[in-house]
């Protein structure tokens, strides 16, 4: 059921149609643009992620339609409330916080309009088809958020519109998103990993580091190897529920920076939903589980996603050394060409072979003077230092 249509600026802009639910989306329509491209933004997602988060978080979904009424781009929109927790304000809208303070956002936290997953890091809010030109499709989008945020300022007052995360190769979109006003920004990287063809087990893939580097991973595993894995079905997520919101808790409360957290219930909806591409993976020490690690599967690559820890006992078996190992060994053993590992840890990431991606976002207020006075803010926005290692061989690197 289509809930309403966006106002067009003019004649040349696309139908934008607008849903308030999963259950209220043209399925046809959205699968006809999606093509199985992006796990983020399948129905199977969306449906579990909105059935996990509906009294947290307000969602709306946009098709837009061509002349022909023809399904041409598809975006997921959040309106999530960001909270700071006023530890190191190392992620974007808490240094804007900072720094401009009851200007933009108060102590309640503050209301944006987010395109792009909340969840994940990459370009999952939105995709269009070859029926348009992508100056065409970014164009319509940020009239469309624009729109969108007017229609729903009876419903909610979402001042920032933000928009998350663009691969370093999206310049035309870059040059349009500045073009409408939006201010761009790194936090930050995204530590990604190419899988080599060569590798068919991970005792390939430890023979083509360096020794040093090799020694350290057998150390971790040699550490770990007390510590029994399974491979959660829905029912295992079910019955370990409690340990595993206590796990996923434990690293939500380090972080600076919060919009509401997932939980047990959210990945029982992901794993009935999504099945074999959602892996839920559990670490026990004799009877009690310490650990688990998720990760998406779409198109060969791998999103290694949320994870829960024992910090307390995670020095003694390097629970988490353990878990980056076995995603590297899980991406080969499912012939993934690419391992993607988020955000955060990046200096023990880039010790399993992980590189940084600078990853751009994008913000704009609806207000004209306060948005002009996110520039300097937004340029004073880096990403955190660390030291990059290099564990692989130097003929590893020339590939």
């Amino acid at each position: 059921m289509i809930q309403c249509l966006l106002k067009k600026d003019s004649k040349t802009d696309l139908d934008i149609a607008v849903f308030k639910s999963v259950n209220d989306i043209s399925k046809a329509d959205w699968e006809s643009v999606l093509k199985d491209r992006n796990v983020y933004l399948s129905l199977y997602y969306l449906e579990a992620i909105e059935e996990s988060l509906k009294d947290e978080i307000m969602f709306r979904y946009l098709i837009f339609y061509n002349e022909k009424s023809l399904a041409v781009a598809i975006a997921a929109i959040q309106f999530v409330t960001f909270y700071d927790k006023g530890s190191q304000e190392r992620e974007a809208l808490c240094l804007i916080r900072t720094q401009i303070k009851n200007h933009l956002i108060d102590s309640n936290g503050v209301k944006v309009l987010t395109c792009g997953s909340p969840f994940s890091c990459g370009e999952n809010g939105f995709l269009f088809t070859s029926e348009i030109t992508e100056k065409e499709a970014y164009r319509n989008l940020s009239k469309g958020l624009n729109q969108l945020q007017k229609a729903e300022k009876d419903n909610i007052k979402a001042p920032v519109i933000l928009l998350k995360d663009f691969w370093p190769e999206s310049d035309l979109a870059d040059a349009i998103m500045k073009a409408d006003g939006f201010k761009d920004f790194m936090i930050d990287v995204n530590m990604v990993m190419k899988i080599d063809a060569s590798w068919k087990s991970r005792e390939d893939y430890l023979q083509s580091m360096v020794t040093k580097f090799r020694t350290k991973a057998k150390s971790a595993l040699k550490k770990s190897e007390i510590l029994i894995t399974y491979d959660f079905q829905e029912e295992d997520i079910i019955k370990h529920q409690q340990e595993i919101d206590k796990l996923y808790l434990s690293v939500v409360e380090k972080s600076d920076f919060n919009f509401g957290a997932l939980n047990a219930g959210t990945f029982v909806y992901l794993k009935k939903n999504l099945k074999e591409k959602f892996i839920v993976r559990g670490y026990f020490l004799e009877s009690t589980l310490v650990g688990f690690s998720t990760a998406f599967l779409c198109d060969k690559i791998m999103d290694a996603n949320y994870v829960g820890i024992n910090y307390e006992l995670n020095r003694e078996y390097a629970i988490y050394q353990r878990m980056l190992y076995d995603y590297v060994e899980l991406a080969i053993n499912t012939e993934c060409i690419e391992l993607r590992f988020g955000r955060t840890a990046e200096e023990i990431k880039s010790t399993i072979g992980a590189l940084p991606i600078n990853m751009k976002l994008y913000v704009r207020h609806k207000s004209a003077v306060k948005n002009s006075l996110l520039r300097p803010v937004v340029n004073a926005i880096t990403p955190s230092s660390f030291e990059q290692r290099y564990p692989f061989k130097a003929e590893f690197y020339k590939a």
